[in-house]
């Protein structure tokens, strides 16, 4: 089974996530998605032969749409989920104004802001379409999520360290090989 259709698998049936993708779809917000560990935290346990824990810290909302790029559009949007699922902690984010955050010139979607997410294994998303099939954006890749490595985007060496050392990557899933 390829890694794409793993990750529908593993997301597909899992009763805590399905549901809030369908939420996130409800939005009506284009390129819209939820990534990094709602998804990498799902196979991660998977291939560690564990059941998938509860949702740990935010889930991360990811739109794409530079005509409203106000950041008071994302805090309502996160108060339209919070409302529907108060037991989530949402973080909303229209990656069509994160470059500002960086310094880089603007991005075109939200899989090319993903490209320059700290970690290549974090750089997942899905969506939950209107036909209720799962749709997976991985812009790097799937290779290092399944193959288990930690490595950085470049110039991110730094950051992906401190973001693996703060939320203890490798001790709660230790047969990750960091790669730096």
């Amino acid at each position: 089974m390829s890694f794409e259709r793993q990750v529908q698998t593993l997301i597909c049936n899992d009763p805590v996530r399905w549901p809030l993708l369908a939420l996130v779809r409800d939005l009506g917000v284009p390129d819209a998605w939820i990534g990094a560990g709602f998804v990498r935290n799902a196979v991660w346990d998977h291939l560690h032969g564990r059941a998938m824990t509860a949702l740990q810290g935010d889930v991360d909302v990811l739109w794409f749409d530079p005509a409203r790029s106000d950041p008071a559009e994302d805090l309502r949007l996160e108060a339209r989920l919070q409302a529907q699922a108060p037991e989530v902690l949402w973080s909303v984010k229209n990656q069509a104004r994160m470059h500002l955050r960086h310094g880089q010139a603007p991005y075109a979607s939200t899989g090319d802001a993903m490209c320059y997410w700290a970690e290549v294994a974090t750089a997942v998303a899905v969506r939950r379409t209107a036909d209720d099939q799962c749709e997976v954006l991985a812009p790097l890749g799937l290779d290092d999520l399944f193959g288990l490595r930690l490595r950085s985007t470049p110039g991110k060496a730094e950051v992906m360290a401190a973001r693996a050392r703060e939320k203890g990557w490798l001790q709660r899933w230790p047969k990750l090989r960091s790669l730096g």
